[in-house]
């Protein structure tokens, strides 16, 4: 899941940058004004920073949903594991009073072979 986040990292950082270097390249070398430039330049940086707002939003949406797909995988083995404490306890309860009784029978069995 890691992998996939930094991926997803790696990804948005490249458009980021590959979307600056290509807007500061296309006006440098376009035939215009210097007006004319700043204002593209002004256009771009409002289109690029929209841009990343909608993709940070994305990517925030996204991590809510994986920690809470998180939290309910947790919840789920938190339930299964309280499963088998109980079944594991149960087991051992009925060992316990197995072993008493066999103890016990043993005892009466002993006391019962001796000459009184």
């Amino acid at each position: 899941m890691s992998d996939r986040n930094s991926d997803f990292g790696a990804f948005i950082t490249g458009f980021v940058i590959g979307g600056l270097v290509g807007a500061a390249v296309s006006l440098l070398l376009a035939p215009q004004s210097g007006e004319e430039t700043r204002t593209m330049i002004r256009e771009k940086g409002i289109e690029i920073k929209e841009q990343v707002e909608h993709t940070a939003e994305e990517a925030r949406m996204k991590a809510e949903q994986l920690a809470s797909d998180a939290k309910l995988k947790a919840e789920e083995l938190q339930r299964r594991g309280q499963v088998v404490l109980e079944e594991q306890k149960s087991r051992i309860e009925k060992a316990v009073e197995a072993g008493k009784k066999a103890t016990q029978k043993k005892k009466s069995e002993t006391a019962g072979d001796e000459p009184a």
